[in-house]
Protein backbone atom coordinates (compact mmCIF):
# COMPACT_ATOMS: atom_id res chain seq x y z
CA UNK A 1 0.00 0.00 0.00
CA UNK A 2 2.81 2.41 0.90
CA UNK A 3 4.98 1.86 -1.94
CA UNK A 4 2.36 2.17 -4.30
CA UNK A 5 1.08 5.36 -2.54
CA UNK A 6 4.48 7.01 -2.38
CA UNK A 7 4.75 6.07 -6.23
CA UNK A 8 1.98 8.18 -6.89
CA UNK A 9 2.63 10.91 -5.37
CA UNK A 10 6.52 10.79 -7.26
CA UNK A 11 4.67 10.68 -10.44
CA UNK A 12 2.44 14.19 -9.47
CA UNK A 13 5.45 15.74 -8.15
CA UNK A 14 7.00 14.73 -11.43
CA UNK A 15 3.96 16.60 -13.55
CA UNK A 16 3.25 19.58 -11.09
CA UNK A 17 7.34 20.05 -12.20
CA UNK A 18 7.00 19.48 -15.95
CA UNK A 19 4.07 21.81 -16.34
CA UNK A 20 6.03 24.77 -14.25
CA UNK A 21 8.73 23.90 -16.53
CA UNK A 22 6.82 23.78 -19.75
CA UNK A 23 5.13 27.58 -18.94
CA UNK A 24 8.55 28.97 -18.37
CA UNK A 25 10.20 27.47 -21.17
CA UNK A 26 7.62 28.23 -23.88
CA UNK A 27 6.63 31.92 -22.44
CA UNK A 28 10.32 32.70 -22.74
CA UNK A 29 10.60 31.25 -26.14
CA UNK A 30 8.10 33.73 -27.27
CA UNK A 31 9.26 36.34 -25.63
CA UNK A 32 12.87 35.48 -27.42
CA UNK A 33 11.50 35.31 -30.81
CA UNK A 34 9.77 38.94 -30.38
CA UNK A 35 13.88 40.12 -29.15
CA UNK A 36 15.03 38.36 -32.02
CA UNK A 37 12.71 41.03 -33.91
CA UNK A 38 13.54 43.83 -32.05
CA UNK A 39 17.12 43.22 -31.94
CA UNK A 40 17.84 41.90 -35.23
CA UNK A 41 19.73 38.97 -33.57
CA UNK A 42 19.57 36.39 -35.64
CA UNK A 43 21.79 34.19 -32.30
CA UNK A 44 18.70 35.01 -29.94
CA UNK A 45 16.13 33.52 -32.84
CA UNK A 46 18.29 30.23 -33.10
CA UNK A 47 18.59 29.55 -29.81
CA UNK A 48 14.52 30.07 -29.80
CA UNK A 49 14.70 27.41 -32.26
CA UNK A 50 16.83 25.26 -29.54
CA UNK A 51 14.28 26.28 -27.12
CA UNK A 52 11.24 25.13 -29.10
CA UNK A 53 13.21 21.41 -29.01
CA UNK A 54 12.97 21.99 -25.26
CA UNK A 55 9.61 22.80 -24.86
CA UNK A 56 8.43 20.07 -27.13
CA UNK A 57 10.65 17.66 -25.00
CA UNK A 58 9.13 18.51 -22.04
CA UNK A 59 5.67 18.54 -23.77
CA UNK A 60 6.27 14.82 -24.77
CA UNK A 61 7.45 13.63 -21.21
CA UNK A 62 3.56 15.59 -20.02
CA UNK A 63 2.25 13.38 -22.89
CA UNK A 64 3.79 10.14 -21.43
CA UNK A 65 2.54 10.83 -17.93
CA UNK A 66 -0.96 11.20 -19.28
CA UNK A 67 -1.25 8.17 -21.68
CA UNK A 68 0.17 6.05 -18.51
CA UNK A 69 -2.89 6.96 -16.95
CA UNK A 70 -5.08 5.72 -19.61
CA UNK A 71 -6.19 1.65 -19.85
CA UNK A 72 -6.11 0.26 -23.55
CA UNK A 73 -9.14 -0.58 -24.83
CA UNK A 74 -10.69 -2.37 -27.74
CA UNK A 75 -9.64 0.13 -30.53
CA UNK A 76 -6.24 0.76 -28.92
CA UNK A 77 -5.15 -2.80 -27.55
CA UNK A 78 -1.24 -1.00 -26.81
CA UNK A 79 -2.99 2.39 -25.50
CA UNK A 80 -1.97 5.58 -27.02
CA UNK A 81 2.06 5.33 -26.34
CA UNK A 82 2.48 5.51 -30.09
CA UNK A 83 1.40 9.31 -30.17
CA UNK A 84 4.62 10.34 -27.96
CA UNK A 85 6.52 9.07 -31.33
CA UNK A 86 4.71 10.99 -34.21
CA UNK A 87 5.38 14.18 -31.81
CA UNK A 88 8.67 13.58 -31.86
CA UNK A 89 8.96 12.77 -35.61
CA UNK A 90 6.91 15.96 -36.20
CA UNK A 91 9.77 18.05 -33.65
CA UNK A 92 12.31 16.14 -35.87
CA UNK A 93 10.89 17.98 -38.90
CA UNK A 94 9.83 21.25 -37.82
CA UNK A 95 13.54 21.68 -36.08
CA UNK A 96 15.09 20.61 -39.63
CA UNK A 97 12.91 23.17 -41.31
CA UNK A 98 14.31 25.42 -38.78
CA UNK A 99 17.75 25.37 -38.36
CA UNK A 100 18.21 24.80 -42.13
CA UNK A 101 16.32 28.87 -42.29
CA UNK A 102 18.83 29.78 -39.55
CA UNK A 103 21.87 27.96 -41.30
CA UNK A 104 20.50 30.10 -44.85
CA UNK A 105 20.01 33.35 -43.15
CA UNK A 106 23.09 33.24 -41.18
CA UNK A 107 24.95 33.06 -44.47
CA UNK A 108 23.45 35.53 -45.86
CA UNK A 109 24.01 38.17 -42.94
CA UNK A 110 27.75 36.94 -43.45
CA UNK A 111 27.78 38.53 -46.78
CA UNK A 112 25.63 41.60 -46.09
CA UNK A 113 25.48 42.38 -41.87
CA UNK A 114 23.33 44.01 -40.49
CA UNK A 115 23.40 46.25 -37.12
CA UNK A 116 22.64 44.22 -33.86
CA UNK A 117 21.01 45.74 -31.06
CA UNK A 118 23.36 44.30 -28.66
CA UNK A 119 21.58 45.67 -24.90
CA UNK A 120 18.45 44.39 -25.82
CA UNK A 121 20.13 41.25 -27.11
CA UNK A 122 21.96 40.77 -23.92
CA UNK A 123 19.38 41.62 -21.48
CA UNK A 124 16.97 39.03 -23.49
CA UNK A 125 20.11 36.36 -23.51
CA UNK A 126 20.67 36.70 -19.56
CA UNK A 127 16.91 36.38 -18.70
CA UNK A 128 16.75 32.93 -20.90
CA UNK A 129 19.72 32.12 -18.70
CA UNK A 130 17.63 32.23 -15.59
CA UNK A 131 14.87 30.44 -16.82
CA UNK A 132 16.56 27.53 -17.89
CA UNK A 133 18.65 27.43 -14.38
CA UNK A 134 15.10 27.71 -12.99
CA UNK A 135 14.12 24.33 -15.14
CA UNK A 136 16.99 22.19 -14.30
CA UNK A 137 16.22 22.93 -10.76
CA UNK A 138 13.00 21.78 -10.67
CA UNK A 139 13.74 18.85 -13.09
CA UNK A 140 17.44 17.82 -11.62
CA UNK A 141 15.99 15.49 -8.53
CA UNK A 142 13.17 14.14 -10.59
CA UNK A 143 15.61 13.12 -13.84
CA UNK A 144 17.08 10.68 -10.65
CA UNK A 145 13.83 9.30 -10.26
CA UNK A 146 12.42 9.41 -14.06
CA UNK A 147 14.17 7.82 -17.26
CA UNK A 148 11.51 10.62 -19.05
CA UNK A 149 12.09 13.11 -16.78
CA UNK A 150 15.53 12.94 -17.10
CA UNK A 151 15.48 13.77 -20.94
CA UNK A 152 13.52 16.95 -20.65
CA UNK A 153 15.99 17.99 -18.17
CA UNK A 154 19.01 17.25 -20.34
CA UNK A 155 16.96 19.42 -23.29
CA UNK A 156 16.85 21.56 -20.84
CA UNK A 157 20.60 21.41 -19.62
CA UNK A 158 21.71 21.42 -23.72
CA UNK A 159 19.77 24.94 -24.24
CA UNK A 160 21.55 26.65 -21.19
CA UNK A 161 24.56 26.04 -23.64
CA UNK A 162 23.18 27.95 -26.30
CA UNK A 163 21.63 31.34 -23.83
CA UNK A 164 25.27 31.65 -22.72
CA UNK A 165 26.96 31.47 -26.19
CA UNK A 166 23.89 34.05 -27.15
CA UNK A 167 25.04 35.84 -23.69
CA UNK A 168 28.99 35.87 -24.99
CA UNK A 169 27.69 37.11 -28.22
CA UNK A 170 26.12 39.82 -27.07
CA UNK A 171 29.51 41.19 -24.85
CA UNK A 172 31.33 40.71 -27.76
CA UNK A 173 29.33 42.85 -30.25
CA UNK A 174 28.83 45.97 -27.48
CA UNK A 175 32.24 46.11 -26.92
CA UNK A 176 33.64 45.30 -30.14
CA UNK A 177 31.05 45.90 -32.72
CA UNK A 178 32.00 42.80 -34.37
CA UNK A 179 28.25 42.20 -35.46
CA UNK A 180 28.98 39.25 -37.63
CA UNK A 181 29.40 37.76 -34.05
CA UNK A 182 25.95 37.25 -33.88
CA UNK A 183 25.68 34.96 -37.07
CA UNK A 184 28.33 32.39 -36.35
CA UNK A 185 26.71 31.88 -32.64
CA UNK A 186 23.53 31.33 -34.44
CA UNK A 187 25.08 29.16 -37.43
CA UNK A 188 26.92 27.35 -34.19
CA UNK A 189 23.49 26.67 -32.38
CA UNK A 190 21.67 25.35 -35.32
CA UNK A 191 24.94 23.27 -36.15
CA UNK A 192 24.38 21.87 -32.62
CA UNK A 193 20.82 21.19 -32.95
CA UNK A 194 20.98 19.50 -36.53
CA UNK A 195 22.31 16.31 -35.15
CA UNK A 196 20.24 15.92 -31.52
CA UNK A 197 17.59 16.68 -34.18
CA UNK A 198 18.55 13.74 -36.87
CA UNK A 199 18.93 10.93 -33.89
CA UNK A 200 15.64 12.11 -32.86
CA UNK A 201 14.13 11.72 -36.42
CA UNK A 202 16.25 8.16 -36.81
CA UNK A 203 14.99 6.85 -33.84
CA UNK A 204 11.37 7.87 -34.17
CA UNK A 205 11.47 6.39 -37.90
CA UNK A 206 12.60 3.31 -36.50
CA UNK A 207 9.78 2.47 -33.96
CA UNK A 208 7.60 3.89 -36.67
CA UNK A 209 8.82 1.37 -38.99
CA UNK A 210 9.15 -1.12 -36.29
CA UNK A 211 12.55 -1.42 -36.58
CA UNK A 212 15.17 -3.30 -33.84
CA UNK A 213 15.32 -0.82 -30.72
CA UNK A 214 18.18 0.83 -30.20
CA UNK A 215 20.57 -1.15 -27.71
CA UNK A 216 18.96 -4.57 -28.80
CA UNK A 217 21.29 -6.85 -30.72
CA UNK A 218 18.81 -9.35 -32.43
CA UNK A 219 21.59 -12.09 -33.36
CA UNK A 220 22.19 -11.50 -29.45
CA UNK A 221 18.56 -12.13 -28.35
CA UNK A 222 18.28 -14.93 -30.79
CA UNK A 223 21.48 -16.66 -29.25
CA UNK A 224 20.56 -15.92 -25.69
CA UNK A 225 16.88 -17.96 -26.93
CA UNK A 226 18.15 -20.71 -28.52
CA UNK A 227 21.29 -21.44 -25.52
CA UNK A 228 17.82 -21.96 -23.19
CA UNK A 229 17.26 -25.88 -22.28
CA UNK A 230 14.61 -27.26 -24.09
CA UNK A 231 14.74 -25.00 -27.18
CA UNK A 232 15.38 -26.99 -30.48
CA UNK A 233 14.89 -24.19 -32.85
CA UNK A 234 13.45 -21.12 -33.05
CA UNK A 235 11.82 -18.72 -36.03
CA UNK A 236 9.22 -15.97 -37.06
CA UNK A 237 11.47 -13.48 -34.29
CA UNK A 238 10.44 -10.10 -34.22
CA UNK A 239 11.52 -7.33 -32.16
CA UNK A 240 9.95 -3.86 -31.72
CA UNK A 241 9.09 -0.82 -29.93
CA UNK A 242 5.44 0.66 -29.05
CA UNK A 243 7.49 3.97 -27.77
CA UNK A 244 10.61 4.56 -26.25
CA UNK A 245 11.17 2.31 -23.68
CA UNK A 246 8.49 -0.32 -24.31
CA UNK A 247 9.93 -3.16 -26.48
CA UNK A 248 8.34 -5.88 -27.68
CA UNK A 249 8.77 -9.43 -28.83
CA UNK A 250 7.26 -12.46 -30.53
CA UNK A 251 8.92 -16.00 -31.73
CA UNK A 252 7.82 -19.53 -32.18
CA UNK A 253 9.64 -21.99 -30.16
CA UNK A 254 10.36 -25.27 -30.88
CA UNK A 255 10.61 -27.18 -27.74
CA UNK A 256 11.27 -30.89 -26.54
CA UNK A 257 9.31 -33.22 -23.91
CA UNK A 258 6.13 -32.18 -22.34
CA UNK A 259 3.79 -29.55 -21.98
CA UNK A 260 5.00 -28.71 -18.68
CA UNK A 261 8.70 -28.83 -19.95
CA UNK A 262 7.30 -26.37 -22.38
CA UNK A 263 5.91 -24.24 -20.08
CA UNK A 264 9.12 -24.19 -17.98
CA UNK A 265 10.59 -22.68 -21.07
CA UNK A 266 8.42 -20.17 -21.81
CA UNK A 267 8.24 -19.10 -18.30
CA UNK A 268 12.24 -19.23 -18.95
CA UNK A 269 13.03 -17.40 -22.07
CA UNK A 270 10.09 -14.85 -21.02
CA UNK A 271 12.09 -13.74 -17.54
CA UNK A 272 15.61 -13.60 -19.63
CA UNK A 273 13.92 -11.09 -22.67
CA UNK A 274 13.17 -9.22 -19.41
CA UNK A 275 16.21 -8.74 -17.02
CA UNK A 276 19.20 -9.22 -20.20
CA UNK A 277 17.47 -6.92 -23.23
CA UNK A 278 14.56 -5.26 -21.22
CA UNK A 279 11.78 -6.39 -23.07
CA UNK A 280 8.88 -6.08 -21.08
CA UNK A 281 6.30 -7.98 -23.49
CA UNK A 282 7.07 -11.35 -24.58
CA UNK A 283 4.56 -13.24 -26.71
CA UNK A 284 5.60 -16.51 -27.74
CA UNK A 285 4.37 -19.56 -29.69
CA UNK A 286 4.89 -23.38 -28.68
CA UNK A 287 5.95 -26.15 -31.18
CA UNK A 288 6.46 -29.34 -30.08
CA UNK A 289 9.55 -31.13 -31.72
CA UNK A 290 7.13 -33.81 -33.22
CA UNK A 291 4.55 -31.62 -35.09
CA UNK A 292 7.47 -29.18 -35.70
CA UNK A 293 8.66 -32.29 -37.84
CA UNK A 294 5.58 -33.38 -39.66
CA UNK A 295 4.65 -30.29 -40.43
CA UNK A 296 7.80 -29.64 -42.00
CA UNK A 297 7.28 -32.84 -43.64
CA UNK A 298 4.30 -32.19 -45.17
CA UNK A 299 5.00 -29.24 -46.47
CA UNK A 300 7.63 -30.56 -48.49
CA UNK A 301 5.30 -33.24 -49.56
CA UNK A 302 3.35 -30.76 -51.48
CA UNK A 303 6.02 -28.33 -52.46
Amino acid sequence: MSAGHSHGQARAGHEKKLWFALALTASFMVAEVIGAYVTGSLALLSDAAHMLTDATALAISLVAIQIAKRAADKRRTFGYARFEILAAAFNAILLFLVAIYILYEAFQRFRTPTEIQSTGMLIVAVIGLLVNLISMRLLMSASDESLNVKGAYLEVWSDMLGSIGVIGAALIIRYTGWSWVDSFVAAAIGLWVLPRTWVLLKESTNILLQGVPEGIDLNAVEASIRAVDGVEDLHDLHIWAVTSGKNVLSAHLVVQGSSEAGQAVLAEVTRLMSEAFHISHTTLQLEHSQFHAGLEKDLGMEH
